[in-house]
């Protein structure tokens, strides 16, 4: 993603949580809402505009910079000896799932039954592991984007195996804000392959909430796993009833 789409989107994401519309925006500073749409869309943009759009919505143009120079990634994946590396320090894992859900250093040791010290500790081996870009007063920048994944059948996958999916499937799924479904479709492999571009195009999505709701009070938000799986498999059961010939 090329930085005027970076500084394009997070200066929607700041609309969104000044709930302003482009038309308001349009007002604001002496333009219709089909040039704001237009120049949103081209990404048609000088400074002197930006600065202006900025002040408009509420948010300085660092702040701007800022978010749209985090928002670049590095990598969508971690090689094999990185995850051997998180999955052999329980600690290390739990910080790392921490930051990959952008909590911050002080959410995380009021959680967890972690010292400041051991944090840090952890926060510094993940710097290491390029999984973070430590930076001062414990902030730190993700290195991955927001398309990152586990390594398929890697070792936090045989993990989640191991230990994640029979705790997480036994709950109800019948709370506010929980589903749980299990469809099945006959599909031919680009069929198969178009759901998984929504799929990916949805936990794209999640990660975009998460981003807006970081905003909004900690005593009103949850913390929400969606996992999602797609393959070309049948329930042993049924296999074994397959006709013989």
């Amino acid at each position: 993603m090329s930085s005027p789409e970076l500084l394009l989107r997070v200066l929607r994401s700041e609309m969104r949580a000044a709930d302003l519309t482009y038309k308001e925006l349009g007002e604001r500073i002496g333009l219709s809402e089909s040039s704001i749409k237009r120049m949103f869309s081209q990404g048609d943009m000088t400074l002197s505009r930006l600065t202006d759009v900025c002040k408009a919505i509420g948010v300085g143009l660092e702040e701007v910079l800022r978010q749209a120079a985090d928002s670049t990634p590095c990598t969508d994946k971690l090689t094999l000896a990185q995850e051997r590396a998180l999955v052999a320090d329980p600690k290390l894992l739990m910080v790392a799932i921490c930051c990959l859900g952008h909590w911050t250093f002080e959410q995380i040791i009021e959680t967890y039954a972690i010292s400041e010290a051991e944090c840090v500790g952890c926060l510094v081996k993940l710097d290491r592991l390029a999984l973070i870009e430590l930076r001062p007063l414990n902030r730190y920048r993700m290195r991955v984007s927001r398309a990152f994944r586990w390594l398929p059948d890697g070792p936090v996958q045989q993990l989640m195996r191991q230990h994640v999916v029979d705790d997480y499937f036994s709950g109800r799924f019948d709370g506010v804000g929980e589903t749980l479904l299990c469809v099945h479709g006959r599909l031919t492999d680009p069929s198969a392959q178009a759901l998984v571009n929504k799929i990916q195009q949805l936990a794209a999505e999640l990660a975009r909430l998460h981003q807006d709701d970081q905003r909004r009070p900690p005593e009103l938000r949850d913390g929400y796993t969606l996992l999602l799986g797609l393959r070309s498999w049948e329930f042993a059961a049924f296999t074994a009833m397959r006709r013989t010939t």
